[in-house]
């Protein structure tokens, strides 16, 4: 995780303790283990898509505030070199382009999945909208029982504050995904 690891340890850190939780009650309240929050915190974990979804929804905080990196300066993504975090249980990957301000509550990522195991995702923070725009490929996405098939160009709008999907069903599908907490 390069330098992604050191960011998330700080995060990690400053939220918890913003938050007022020790190590354990955030393991806890996060159903992730002592000694993965631990590592998180030492920057020696190297944490799946699930992990830290969790961990932010356990502090109330976005996703974002472990992979941002805020720079005033321009800041330059190239697609093959942005830090992905990936999944433990489905080919999927999803790289952080922006982080809203900390009062927007506001993430952009891109996307990146195969077929196979579908990336299913529990709730979020109360009152996410998460909304998806295919880039390639096409997918089966939004809400856990009842998904949408989109192509090329298609947008999708859905509650992220309740269990969803994302399903590739064509080799090198993407995405845009904005997931806004209000």
């Amino acid at each position: 995780m390069d330098a992604l690891g050191p960011r998330i340890a700080t995060a990690l850190r400053r939220e918890r303790e913003r938050a007022g939780l020790s190590v354990s009650e955030l393991a806890r309240r996060s159903n992730v283990s002592k000694a993965t929050v631990s590592q998180l915190e030492s920057g020696s974990g190297n944490p799946s898509v699930e992990t830290l979804w969790a961990i932010a929804t356990a502090l109330d905080v976005p996703f974002s505030v472990f992979v941002e990196d805020r720079l005033d300066a321009p800041q330059l993504i190239r697609a093959s070199d942005g830090s992905a975090v990936r999944a433990a249980d489905a080919p999927y990957e999803a790289l952080l382009l922006a982080a809203g301000a900390p009062n927007a509550r506001s993430d952009l990522y891109v996307l990146r999945a195969e077929p196979g195991s579908p990336r299913r995702s529990a709730p979020h923070s109360h009152g996410t909208t998460e909304h998806v725009v295919i880039i390639t490929g096409s997918a089966n996405v939004g809400p856990a029982d009842e998904p949408f098939t989109l192509h090329v160009g298609d947008y999708l709008r859905y509650a992220g504050d309740a269990g969803h999907v994302f399903e590739a069903l064509e080799p090198g599908t993407s995405a845009v995904l904005l997931s806004e907490v209000r």
